[in-house]
């Protein structure tokens, strides 16, 4: 699909006005990132964050809800948590379940931050694969083979666990990457260097992929991964330096306005 540049231009307009207005500190309030933002500590922010990420689908309030209720049960330390918990501490866990992602799947989660902190300082080094250039693509087949390389990884997890090897939009990790990578922003953490916001695929729900369809900016029928990049694609034709920072104008004109 070609966009012409007339087409273009007007695009750019509505959603550069779009993403003003969505791209506000009051926004945290009632979306997903507000977990993370409650923490200063970078560890312990890449962790709220995963989790508020990992449980974003469904209802916003039952997503902050759950996640918070992680972070309750790590007694708000997540990072000192991780690191220094016994077994012992983990049975509170037991009765966690947020839609299909149950114990099985959390208690997993953390015997992998375990390991990963272990050996590193940052989540960071979990999405770069030695010698590659930047590539969104990469870190993410990179994290989800990493991920799965502990002994009796449950297959039940991997389908929380999003790759594009599998054809998935990995919305969710896609937004997780935005909250990490994106400086200078209002809402992002824009805590990692290994990425920029140039390498970035927006994250692709139904509230963007709808809206995008609508502004021909996604023509794919698929909410897979090469509608993700499809999209993405066409926002860099309007930033090539930060093509997500459109997923709050996209998200926005769905989620509140129903566009």
């Amino acid at each position: 699909m070609v966009i012409d540049r007339h087409k273009l231009s007007g695009l750019k307009r509505i959603l550069e006005d779009k993403f003003a207005h969505y791209h506000q500190a009051d926004f945290i309030t009632k979306d997903p990132i507000s977990v993370p933002h409650r923490f200063v500590k970078k560890q312990d922010i890449e962790i709220a964050a995963f989790f508020a990420a990992i449980l974003a689908w469904g209802n916003r309030t039952m997503i902050i809800r759950n996640t918070n209720r992680i972070m309750t049960l790590m007694d708000e330390s997540p990072y000192d948590f991780i690191r220094q918990h016994e077994d012992r501490d983990l049975k509170p866990f037991v009765q966690f379940v947020h839609r299909t992602f149950n114990a099985t799947d959390l208690l997993y989660c953390i015997a992998f931050f375990k390991h990963h902190y272990s050996h590193h300082d940052s989540l960071e080094t979990a999405f770069l694969p030695a010698g590659s250039p930047p590539d969104a693509a990469r870190s993410l087949v990179h994290f989800h083979n990493y991920f799965f390389s502990l002994t009796d990884a449950p297959d039940r997890t991997r389908k929380h666990i999003a790759t594009p090897a599998k054809k998935s939009a990995c919305k969710r990790l896609n937004m997780f990457l935005r909250w990490m990578v994106r400086k200078n922003s209002a809402v992002d953490f824009g805590l990692w260097n290994g990425l920029s916001a140039a390498d970035l695929i927006c994250p692709l729900d139904t509230h963007v992929s709808d809206v995008a369809r609508k502004l021909e900016l996604l023509e794919r029928t698929q909410n897979d991964w090469k509608a993700a990049v499809e999209l993405t694609e066409h926002l860099r034709l309007l930033d090539a330096e930060d093509p997500v920072k459109y997923d709050y104008a996209l998200f926005g004109m769905g989620a509140e306005e129903r566009f």
